[in-house]
Protein backbone atom coordinates (compact mmCIF):
# COMPACT_ATOMS: atom_id res chain seq x y z
CA UNK A 1 0.00 0.00 0.00
CA UNK A 2 3.07 2.13 1.15
CA UNK A 3 4.33 1.63 -2.60
CA UNK A 4 0.62 2.39 -4.14
CA UNK A 5 0.40 5.83 -1.92
CA UNK A 6 4.28 7.01 -2.86
CA UNK A 7 3.49 6.06 -6.99
CA UNK A 8 0.58 8.08 -7.09
CA UNK A 9 2.19 11.40 -5.07
CA UNK A 10 5.39 11.03 -7.64
CA UNK A 11 3.10 10.87 -10.34
CA UNK A 12 1.03 14.20 -9.30
CA UNK A 13 4.42 16.16 -8.87
CA UNK A 14 5.61 15.17 -12.42
CA UNK A 15 2.31 15.73 -14.02
CA UNK A 16 2.32 19.29 -12.04
CA UNK A 17 6.25 20.11 -12.75
CA UNK A 18 5.56 18.64 -16.71
CA UNK A 19 2.51 21.25 -16.31
CA UNK A 20 4.43 24.22 -15.53
CA UNK A 21 3.75 26.76 -18.88
CA UNK A 22 6.81 28.00 -19.10
CA UNK A 23 6.67 29.58 -22.53
CA UNK A 24 3.42 31.03 -21.83
CA UNK A 25 5.00 32.68 -18.68
CA UNK A 26 7.94 34.19 -20.82
CA UNK A 27 5.32 35.77 -22.42
CA UNK A 28 3.23 37.02 -20.05
CA UNK A 29 6.39 38.36 -17.77
CA UNK A 30 8.32 39.82 -20.74
CA UNK A 31 6.29 41.17 -22.78
CA UNK A 32 2.35 41.15 -20.71
CA UNK A 33 1.79 39.19 -24.22
CA UNK A 34 -0.31 35.47 -24.78
CA UNK A 35 2.26 33.94 -26.89
CA UNK A 36 -0.26 31.75 -28.21
CA UNK A 37 -1.58 34.83 -29.83
CA UNK A 38 0.95 35.06 -31.90
CA UNK A 39 3.64 33.91 -34.21
CA UNK A 40 3.00 30.38 -34.83
CA UNK A 41 0.40 30.54 -31.60
CA UNK A 42 2.95 28.16 -30.20
CA UNK A 43 3.98 28.10 -26.35
CA UNK A 44 7.65 26.54 -27.11
CA UNK A 45 10.64 27.74 -26.97
CA UNK A 46 10.90 28.10 -31.11
CA UNK A 47 7.69 30.36 -30.67
CA UNK A 48 9.20 32.20 -27.99
CA UNK A 49 12.66 32.40 -30.10
CA UNK A 50 10.58 34.01 -32.40
CA UNK A 51 8.32 36.31 -30.65
CA UNK A 52 10.45 37.25 -27.71
CA UNK A 53 13.97 36.45 -28.68
CA UNK A 54 16.92 34.06 -28.17
CA UNK A 55 17.71 35.03 -24.39
CA UNK A 56 14.10 34.25 -22.91
CA UNK A 57 13.86 31.01 -25.59
CA UNK A 58 17.04 29.81 -24.36
CA UNK A 59 15.78 29.96 -20.59
CA UNK A 60 12.58 28.64 -21.73
CA UNK A 61 14.29 25.82 -23.43
CA UNK A 62 16.23 24.69 -20.15
CA UNK A 63 13.49 25.17 -17.76
CA UNK A 64 11.32 22.36 -20.20
CA UNK A 65 14.25 20.17 -19.84
CA UNK A 66 14.65 20.84 -15.96
CA UNK A 67 11.07 19.68 -15.52
CA UNK A 68 11.67 16.25 -16.73
CA UNK A 69 14.92 16.13 -15.26
CA UNK A 70 12.86 16.76 -11.92
CA UNK A 71 10.33 14.42 -12.26
CA UNK A 72 12.69 11.58 -12.74
CA UNK A 73 14.79 12.67 -9.58
CA UNK A 74 11.82 12.48 -7.41
CA UNK A 75 10.58 9.40 -8.88
CA UNK A 76 13.89 7.71 -8.20
CA UNK A 77 14.93 9.43 -4.45
CA UNK A 78 11.76 11.23 -2.81
CA UNK A 79 9.44 7.99 -3.49
CA UNK A 80 11.88 5.41 -2.05
CA UNK A 81 11.58 7.82 0.89
CA UNK A 82 7.72 8.59 0.67
CA UNK A 83 7.66 4.81 0.98
CA UNK A 84 9.43 3.91 3.57
CA UNK A 85 8.19 6.48 5.59
CA UNK A 86 4.39 5.37 5.07
CA UNK A 87 4.94 1.51 5.74
CA UNK A 88 5.43 -0.09 8.87
CA UNK A 89 8.00 -2.55 7.16
CA UNK A 90 10.80 -0.86 5.24
CA UNK A 91 10.82 -1.79 1.93
CA UNK A 92 13.76 -4.13 0.89
CA UNK A 93 16.92 -3.69 -1.51
CA UNK A 94 14.75 -5.91 -4.17
CA UNK A 95 11.70 -4.90 -3.58
CA UNK A 96 12.97 -0.78 -4.52
CA UNK A 97 15.08 -2.86 -7.54
CA UNK A 98 11.26 -3.66 -8.90
CA UNK A 99 9.10 -1.12 -7.66
CA UNK A 100 11.44 1.93 -8.29
CA UNK A 101 12.04 1.78 -12.25
CA UNK A 102 8.42 1.23 -12.87
CA UNK A 103 7.68 4.55 -10.16
CA UNK A 104 10.24 6.36 -12.21
CA UNK A 105 8.90 5.26 -16.04
CA UNK A 106 5.23 6.64 -14.58
CA UNK A 107 6.74 9.60 -14.17
CA UNK A 108 8.34 10.35 -16.44
CA UNK A 109 4.87 9.55 -19.02
CA UNK A 110 3.00 12.03 -16.36
CA UNK A 111 5.99 14.60 -17.12
CA UNK A 112 5.04 14.99 -20.69
CA UNK A 113 1.68 14.53 -20.59
CA UNK A 114 1.98 17.45 -18.23
CA UNK A 115 3.66 19.54 -20.86
CA UNK A 116 1.28 19.22 -23.57
CA UNK A 117 -1.91 18.88 -21.71
CA UNK A 118 -1.29 21.53 -18.44
CA UNK A 119 -3.97 21.72 -16.74
CA UNK A 120 -2.96 25.72 -16.49
CA UNK A 121 -4.05 25.94 -20.34
CA UNK A 122 -7.14 24.53 -20.54
CA UNK A 123 -5.66 21.26 -20.73
CA UNK A 124 -3.32 22.02 -24.17
CA UNK A 125 0.24 22.88 -24.06
CA UNK A 126 3.46 21.55 -26.37
CA UNK A 127 4.40 18.79 -27.94
CA UNK A 128 6.90 17.83 -25.18
CA UNK A 129 9.95 17.22 -26.96
CA UNK A 130 12.33 19.73 -24.66
CA UNK A 131 10.37 17.95 -21.41
CA UNK A 132 11.19 14.38 -23.12
CA UNK A 133 14.84 15.32 -23.23
CA UNK A 134 15.28 16.15 -19.77
CA UNK A 135 13.42 13.06 -18.63
CA UNK A 136 16.27 11.04 -20.93
CA UNK A 137 19.17 13.17 -19.60
CA UNK A 138 18.06 11.78 -15.96
CA UNK A 139 16.96 8.03 -16.79
CA UNK A 140 19.79 7.21 -19.12
CA UNK A 141 22.35 10.29 -19.78
CA UNK A 142 23.86 8.10 -22.71
CA UNK A 143 20.28 7.55 -24.56
CA UNK A 144 19.45 11.52 -23.87
CA UNK A 145 22.53 12.63 -25.39
CA UNK A 146 22.44 10.37 -27.99
CA UNK A 147 18.98 12.00 -28.69
CA UNK A 148 20.09 15.39 -28.01
CA UNK A 149 23.01 14.63 -30.67
CA UNK A 150 20.45 14.06 -33.21
CA UNK A 151 18.47 16.52 -32.92
CA UNK A 152 21.53 19.21 -32.87
CA UNK A 153 22.86 17.51 -36.38
CA UNK A 154 19.62 17.42 -38.01
CA UNK A 155 18.54 21.22 -36.90
CA UNK A 156 21.94 22.05 -37.86
CA UNK A 157 21.68 20.51 -41.50
CA UNK A 158 18.12 21.58 -42.42
CA UNK A 159 17.24 24.38 -39.76
CA UNK A 160 13.65 22.19 -39.15
CA UNK A 161 13.12 21.99 -35.39
CA UNK A 162 10.19 19.42 -35.97
CA UNK A 163 12.41 17.26 -38.53
CA UNK A 164 14.87 17.11 -35.19
CA UNK A 165 12.85 16.77 -32.44
CA UNK A 166 11.17 13.73 -34.55
CA UNK A 167 14.27 11.89 -35.14
CA UNK A 168 15.43 12.30 -32.32
CA UNK A 169 12.75 10.28 -30.32
CA UNK A 170 13.62 7.90 -32.58
CA UNK A 171 17.11 7.89 -31.99
CA UNK A 172 16.00 7.34 -28.23
CA UNK A 173 13.77 4.59 -29.07
CA UNK A 174 16.81 2.57 -31.05
CA UNK A 175 19.26 3.73 -28.24
CA UNK A 176 16.88 2.45 -25.35
CA UNK A 177 16.81 -1.37 -26.34
CA UNK A 178 20.36 -1.21 -28.04
CA UNK A 179 21.60 -0.76 -24.33
CA UNK A 180 21.04 -2.79 -21.14
CA UNK A 181 17.90 -0.81 -19.48
CA UNK A 182 15.31 -2.05 -16.81
CA UNK A 183 12.05 -2.80 -18.65
CA UNK A 184 9.86 0.05 -17.66
CA UNK A 185 12.58 2.29 -18.64
CA UNK A 186 12.56 0.90 -22.00
CA UNK A 187 8.62 0.94 -22.13
CA UNK A 188 8.85 4.64 -21.02
CA UNK A 189 11.08 5.73 -23.92
CA UNK A 190 9.42 3.64 -26.71
CA UNK A 191 6.05 5.24 -25.53
CA UNK A 192 7.67 8.78 -25.10
CA UNK A 193 9.22 9.23 -28.31
CA UNK A 194 6.15 7.74 -29.66
CA UNK A 195 4.30 10.05 -28.13
CA UNK A 196 6.52 13.07 -29.28
CA UNK A 197 6.24 12.07 -32.87
CA UNK A 198 2.37 11.40 -32.49
CA UNK A 199 2.27 15.30 -31.44
CA UNK A 200 4.27 16.53 -34.44
CA UNK A 201 1.42 14.82 -36.80
CA UNK A 202 0.95 18.98 -38.00
CA UNK A 203 4.52 19.20 -38.61
CA UNK A 204 4.52 15.86 -40.31
CA UNK A 205 2.12 17.08 -42.73
CA UNK A 206 3.83 20.22 -43.48
CA UNK A 207 6.86 18.42 -43.67
CA UNK A 208 5.60 16.35 -46.50
CA UNK A 209 4.12 19.07 -48.20
CA UNK A 210 7.69 21.09 -48.10
CA UNK A 211 5.70 24.04 -46.00
CA UNK A 212 7.69 23.62 -42.70
CA UNK A 213 9.32 26.38 -41.36
CA UNK A 214 12.92 26.57 -40.85
CA UNK A 215 14.49 28.17 -37.49
CA UNK A 216 14.67 31.79 -38.30
CA UNK A 217 11.92 32.10 -40.78
CA UNK A 218 8.75 33.64 -39.92
CA UNK A 219 6.05 30.88 -38.41
CA UNK A 220 2.90 31.10 -40.69
CA UNK A 221 0.03 31.81 -39.28
CA UNK A 222 -1.59 28.83 -37.76
CA UNK A 223 -2.97 27.70 -34.18
CA UNK A 224 0.20 25.28 -34.10
CA UNK A 225 1.52 23.62 -31.15
CA UNK A 226 4.62 24.19 -29.36
CA UNK A 227 7.89 22.58 -31.46
CA UNK A 228 9.66 21.44 -28.63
Amino acid sequence: MAFWTASAVGLVIAYFLGSIPTGYLAGQLLKGIDIREHGSKSTGATNVLRTLGKWPALVVLIADVLKGVAAIIIARSFCPWLAAAFSSTPPTASDLQTWVPWAVGLAGIAALLGHSRSIWLNFTGGKSAATGLGVLLALSWPVGLGAATTFGIVLAMTRVVSLSSILAALTAIVLVCAFEHPLPYRLLVIAGGLYVIVRHRANIGRLLAGTEPRLGRTAPDTKAEAQV
